[in-house]
C-alpha cells in the first residue's frame, strides 16, 4: 500500500542501526522525518546527511525524530553514521520494500546507460501518524531548512 498524502501511513517494520526495528506506530506522539537517498558515502547523499545532522537538535526540539533511508545494508550504515557522527538512524531497505512502497525507485541515466536508483525524497509524518508533506526530486541546497520549518509549523499548529 502506497502512503498518501493525508492519509495514516500503512502498517510496516524495517531494520535500523542500533538495533532499531522502525514502525510508524513505535513514534506515535511525534513526528517524523523520513529521507530517501540513493547511496551511504556519495557526494550528494554524505552532503544531506551532514544537514540533517547539524540540525538534528532542531528537529528535537520541534518534537521530530529523523530516519535516512537507503538500499544500502546495516554495514554501509553503520560506517558511514559512524563516519560522520550521525545522531539519527538509518534504514537498510536492502529488499527496497519502503522505497516501493513510497515510490522513490525511479529509471536514471548514468554514465550514458539506464539504471534503477532513488530518486532523493523526503517525507513528513505527523503525530498522529498521517503523512502531512512529501518532497520529491529534491536538491540538496536548502531542503534540510525548508522540512526544519515544515515541522516547526506543525508544532506550532499544536
Amino acid at each position: 500500500m502506497t502512503p498518501a498524502l493525508n492519509k495514516p501511513l500503512p502498517d510496516f517494520d524495517a531494520q535500523a542501526t542500533g538495533g532499531v526495528t522502525f514502525t510508524p506506530q513505535a513514534f506515535r506522539g511525534r513526528s517524523i522525518v523520513l529521507y530517501f537517498y540513493p547511496k551511504d558515502n556519495t557526494p550528494g547523499c554524505t552532503t544531506e546527511a551532514m544537514q540533517f545532522r547539524d540540525r538534528h537538535a532542531d528537529f528535537l526540539a520541534s518534537g521530530a525524530v529523523v530516519f535516512g533511508v537507503s538500499r544500502d545494508n546495516l554495514a554501509s550504515h553503520d560506517k558511514f553514521k559512524q563516519n560522520l557522527e550521525l545522531p539519527f538512524e538509518l534504514i537498510a531497505d536492502t529488499e527496497e520494500k519502503l522505497c516501493h512502497m513510497f515510490g522513490v525507485v525511479k529509471n536514471k541515466i548514468m554514465y550514458g546507460k539506464k539504471v534503477k536508483g532513488i530518486e532523493r525524497s523526503t517525507f513528513l509524518i505527523d503525530p498522529q501518524g498521517v503523512l502531512i508533506a512529501e518532497w520529491r526530486g529534491i536538491k540538496v541546497a536548502g531542503h534540510v531548512d525548508e522540512v526544519l520549518q515544515s515541522v516547526q509549523g506543525l508544532r506550532a499548529a499544536a
